[in-house]
């Protein structure tokens, strides 16, 4: 086990620091922290180094320093959309000490008087604030980390355009220090100046006969843009359940389209990702407004066919064949790059497309099914049924 070197002290606004962080800046060798961190620590006797500019530097220079003892200061707990969850993807976790103190989505809730397992907790600082769209919700209460005091009025024009103009706002400029102020305000009528370090609470209120969209798959397909070519509302959540979306997990989406699969793979759970493979710019272009305005503006759109495209693309943890199956390669190069207990699923709507899917399931097992929608439409002054085009579905989960 590697010894701790580097220790990460939360504080507050205060200039308090977590328990047990006066010791380690007493015994730290150099210290790292932005500006106002290091003046309210007050004194101490360690190098005392601000970030470096652009701010990715920091990672090098932290490594150079091995075999001194660093300290980090840094806003409530690191470890909470802090700079804890950066540092980990550079160093080991047997090589830091953490020291949190608490947090602004704590202080938040509790000036609030909201329970904060009840609350959402989200941060778009440094990210964009399209991802809010995901997280909308009639009766929720958010807890929002921004940038800076620009991006309240940009929530509350986001807020208003997705008919939640009725929301209450209430800001939370520099909790915990001897600035702290609190105002609130309607989404919809939002005209007030806000200090760049703050929290944001909104209570959500939905327009009367707000259209709801869930995280749950199966969204209509009237809210995505598209040219007719796209995995329709009934067989998409089908297919989404084959893949079983879960935290953290990455998508290959092959034959994006429109991009309704992999965003309804990004709305299902957390920090999952997804890579959508789409020859076509236009169907690029709808496949990147839709995340947007759907709330996974994360979505990553590459410009490439399979199975060329595929090479040197991160190991996913589900497949989606929606396109592609024209180059029967595709199906193999997609299982050999998949995870141990990953999920492959290809549609077909095609003879010539469902004669690869048969060769696939005779050869490898999984489960093949026939899935027919009809629905029911005018018949002169009647009613009847009208079938979409049927879609064979090839499901595979790898031992």
């Amino acid at each position: 086990m590697t010894a701790p070197w580097l220790t990460l002290i939360g504080m507050g606004e205060d200039g308090i620091l977590a328990p047990g962080g006066r010791d380690a800046l007493a015994g730290a060798d150099i210290v790292y922290g932005g500006a106002r961190h290091l003046e309210l620590a007050g004194a101490f006797a360690a190098e005392k180094r601000s970030w470096p500019s652009p701010f990715s530097d920091v990672f090098s220079q932290l490594d150079a320093l091995k075999g001194k003892s660093v300290a980090i200061l840094a806003s409530g707990d690191p470890m909470w959309f802090g700079i804890g969850s950066s540092l980990l993807c550079h160093f080991k976790a047997d090589e830091m000490t953490v020291l949190p103190s608490l947090s602004a989505f704590q202080l938040a809730a509790a000036r609030m008087g909201w329970a904060l397992q009840k609350c959402e907790c989200l941060s778009v600082h440094g990210r964009p604030v399209d991802l809010l769209r995901c997280a909308l919700y009639p009766g929720a209460r958010l807890l929002v980390l921004t940038s800076n005091g620009e991006a309240v009025r940009q929530i509350a024009d986001l807020l208003a355009d997705e008919g939640y103009g009725r929301s209450r706002m209430t800001v939370l400029e520099h909790l915990g220090g001897d600035r702290e102020r609190h105002f609130s305000g309607v989404a919809e009528d939002w005209s007030q100046d806000v200090a760049d370090l703050h929290t944001l609470a909104v209570d959500l209120v939905a327009e009367p006969g707000l259209r709801f969209r869930p995280r749950t798959a199966g969204l209509a397909d009237d809210v995505f843009h598209h040219d007719g070519k796209m995995t329709k509302q009934e067989v998409r959540a089908i297919t989404l359940a084959e893949l079983k979306p879960h935290p953290g997990a990455l998508l290959w989406d092959i034959g994006a389209g429109c991009g309704s699969v992999a965003i309804e793979w990004l709305r299902a759970a957390q920090r999952t990702r997804a890579i959508g493979l789409e020859p076509h710019a236009e169907r690029r272009r709808m496949a990147a407004e839709n995340a947007v305005a759907l709330g996974v503006p994360h979505l990553e759109l590459v410009d490439a066919v399979a199975p060329e495209g595929l090479e040197g693309l991160p190991r996913p943890d589900a497949v989606f064949i929606g396109g592609g199956l024209s180059e029967p390669e595709t199906l193999d190069v997609a299982l050999r790059a998949l995870s141990s207990g990953g999920r492959l699923v290809a549609n077909a709507v095609t003879l010539e497309s469902e004669a690869v899917l048969l060769k696939s399931y005779q050869k490898t097992g999984g489960t093949l099914r026939k899935l027919s929608i009809h629905r029911a439409s005018p018949v002169g002054e009647l009613t009847g049924w009208r079938p979409a085009m049927p879609v064979t579905q090839w499901s595979f989960t790898k031992p």
